[in-house]
């Protein structure tokens, strides 16, 4: 089995919050569904992979965590970019 190494901080690519929100939500919905059906194993494999690739976390919950910091929402006023 090949282990990717851990990203350096300056090497991970930042998904756009509106990537995040998208994962987050569909995470979420599919944590409310059935999880003895297989589709809905398969789809909630696939978007928790897909959180940790886009958040650069080796863990679902870390991803989680680190998708909900980036959305807009959990920013402070006046941490937007000026125009």
């Amino acid at each position: 089995m090949i282990r990717c190494p851990a990203p350096q901080e300056d090497d991970v690519l930042l998904a756009h919050p509106a990537v995040l929100s998208d994962l987050v939500d569909r995470y979420e919905t599919l944590r409310l569904l059935d999880p003895a059906d297989p589709e809905v194993r398969r789809r909630m494999a696939d978007v928790s992979y897909t959180l940790c690739v886009a958040t650069g976390m080796r863990d679902v919950d870390a991803a989680l965590a680190a998708a909900r910091l980036r959305l807009p929402e959990a920013r402070p006023e006046g941490d937007s970019v000026p125009a």
